[in-house]
């Protein structure tokens, strides 16, 4: 029997769920705890075999904003479309001849929307730059960020926390996660703290030490607020200031922020490190597109390639990363082609395929839900990440798609990416009596918490586990799915 007619034999369970069933006792109490109604709450669990009717359905069928669970869908799409072994490449062109140590004409960076080009790997790159003997670019550098079509947002729209790391958008070129990663390293002799910056953001000055509090500042000791004491001013984009003095208690301590001025931070990235690492230039640093003429008359100089696509969910899956699962969905709607929604891979230079888009994306993945997972239950995309107040699925509809995923070739994958209870990722402190019974995706926003994955109970069953929560008290509801995540656990 085809695999196909087998998943939906398995998933018919799913299709007409039993009415909605009393939540265990302990979760009942910790949501009336919360204050967070019963009808608050959306929970499913069920065999991830979809051998028998669900252990417990509580209002399954209702859309509810999952937050970043909606990563799940994102990520095992990709790996269904993509395959779990591809890869992001970032070529670089030459316009002009290299003699002596400088080439004379331009350097391009081709982005296409790898959602890991971090500063170490930024650094090999223009170090291959180097290898092919360059120190001098007498032209410009251009950086091609054209393979995504985004309209620019405001960092603080979402939230309010334009200096979250989690609120950058994504890019075609993402450097960095658009971040300013500060290193404070305490010395009590000089009564300073060094700082560094990474990556050498040109023409941003920064200070390179701060005072120590003295030690009767804080708390017995402690390292308290540490960021608050620094009193940081981060608006100017030219400058960042502190104010305040860091505390020794502290010892070595790593912040990251979001740059002040998004649309130029690649500018910025890729001139400081270039300068920092010897390199001169006669031009700019700029924008722009690599021309048609080099893209069809020329092979790229070399290209880098991303970590596999199974490697970087892990990162986006166990530690929530919103940017690189938006980075995954725009690359879904600029590669799978919507006539099949078959796997594509990013065309050839001299015919690169349109622009990634959002509303490309939302097609491609909505086409690949009813043919992949079933006509029903599909979700509602914005931008495949979980960050929106517009995203809806229902805990039946993810649970649909955790099952097809668990009897696919691409289980392991994607079970591997998710945080296990109280070992790693976002669960690593997860309050589960159980440390290691469940692998789980979380959700967080304002009004908003969820979990949803697999767990692996004490009678040596395997479950499907999905909770939304979406009320004004639902960060006080935590408890109610540590709670649930326990009681699923002991089942004997």
């Amino acid at each position: 029997m085809p695999f196909r007619v087998l998943l939906l034999a398995a998933l018919c369970g799913l299709c007409a769920l039993s009415p909605a069933q009393p939540l265990p006792p302990e979760v009942h109490a910790a949501l009336a705890r919360a204050k967070v109604p019963s009808d608050a709450v959306a929970v499913l669990l069920v065999d991830a075999q979809g051998q028998s009717a669900p252990r417990l359905s509580h209002r399954a069928a209702v859309p509810m904003n999952p937050a970043s669970v909606m990563k799940l869908v994102t990520t095992y799409a990709a790996l269904d479309l993509l395959g779990p072994a591809y890869t992001w490449r970032t070529p670089v062109y030459l316009e002009g001849a290299v003699r002596e140590g400088t080439l004379y004409g331009n350097l391009y960076i081709q982005g296409q929307g790898d959602p890991k080009l971090v500063l170490e790997r930024l650094w090999l790159l223009l170090r291959r730059v180097q290898g092919l003997g360059i120190h001098t670019i007498a032209g410009d550098v251009v950086l091609d960020r054209s393979a995504f079509e985004v309209p620019e947002t405001n960092p603080a729209s979402f939230d309010g926390e334009p200096l979250r790391p989690y609120n950058a958008s994504p890019d075609a070129l993402l450097i960095n996660y658009k971040a300013v990663v500060m290193t404070f390293s305490p010395d009590s002799s000089t009564r300073t703290a060094q700082v560094q910056f990474d990556p050498p953001l040109a023409g941003v000055q920064v200070p390179t030490t701060v005072p120590l509090l003295p030690a009767a500042i804080g708390v017995l000791g402690e390292c308290g607020d540490y960021r608050g004491a620094l009193k940081a001013d981060f608006s100017d984009p030219s400058r960042i200031r502190f104010a305040g003095g860091y505390p020794l208690a502290c010892g070595e301590k790593v912040w990251p922020v979001a740059y002040a001025d998004p649309p130029s931070y690649a500018v910025r990235a890729v001139q400081g490190l270039w300068q920092s690492m010897g390199g001169k230039i006669g031009g700019n640093v700029r924008m722009g597109t690599v021309p048609a003429m080099l893209l069809g008359a020329a092979k790229p100089a070399f290209e880098v390639s991303s970590a596999p696509l199974a490697e970087v969910i892990r990162d986006i899956n166990k530690y929530s990363n919103n940017v690189m699962a938006q980075q995954v969905f725009l690359t879904l709607g600029r590669v799978v082609p919507l006539a099949d929604a078959a796997p594509a891979d990013a065309g050839t230079a001299s015919t690169p395929p349109p622009p990634g888009s959002f509303a490309a994306s939302r097609a491609v993945l909505q086409r690949w839900w009813t043919q992949r997972v079933g006509p029903n239950d599909a979700p509602v995309l914005d931008n495949g990440s979980g960050l929106s107040r517009q995203e809806r699925i229902s805990a039946q509809g993810l649970a649909r798609l955790l099952h097809n995923a668990y009897l696919s070739p691409l289980m392991p994958e994607l079970m591997a990416s998710l945080p296990i209870t109280g070992v790693d990722g976002t669960l690593k402190r997860a309050k589960a009596r159980t440390s290691g019974g469940a692998h789980l995706k979380t959700g967080s926003l304002s009004h908003v918490v969820a979990v949803a994955g697999y767990v692996h109970a004490a009678s040596g069953k395997r479950y499907v586990l999905v909770a939304l929560i979406n009320h004004a008290n639902a960060n006080a509801a935590r408890p109610a799915l540590d709670a649930l995540v326990d009681w699923a656990i002991q089942d004997h």
